[in-house]
């Protein structure tokens, strides 16, 4: 999680890493992006990248969103059965925090942020197939 500097950090892990841009949206491609700033709309809110075998989801914060300090790094869990993601975010939420409450978005139909009891955050992403980024 970036403050603003997301297009500059994807471009950064394509060389460092040799990975490959798989997938990016904006903030200004949401349904509701004429209420945002100008300045937020090029952010980043959601791209990934792969490096070898691996995904690695990068993102700006929403626009206004203060920086932390520390939370730059969330724990992503993927799954293609919204079942599974369910059950893990309602056990995580007990005692933790609902960041961004599930449901479905531009980029997966179950997506939801929760900080648990010991203050990870981690975000749950519900991808229908798990190879294939559009």
């Amino acid at each position: 999680m970036l403050d603003g500097k997301a297009t500059e950090a994807i471009e950064f892990y394509q060389e460092a890493l040799n990975s490959k841009l798989l997938f990016k949206t904006t903030y200004g491609e949401a349904k509701n992006a004429e209420s945002l700033p100008e300045e937020g709309k090029n952010r980043i809110a959601h791209a990934v990248l792969q490096t070898g075998e691996n995904d690695m989801m990068v993102a700006d914060l929403f626009p206004g969103q203060p920086c932390v300090i520390g939370n730059q790094v969330n724990i992503c869990i993927t799954s293609t059965q919204q079942s599974e993601i369910e059950e893990m975010f309602n056990k995580l939420s007990e005692k933790g925090q609902v960041l961004f409450p599930l449901q479905k978005t531009e980029f997966s139909p179950c997506f939801g942020m929760v900080k648990d009891r010991y203050n990870i955050t981690f975000q749950f992403y519900m991808n229908n197939t798990t190879s294939n980024w559009s």
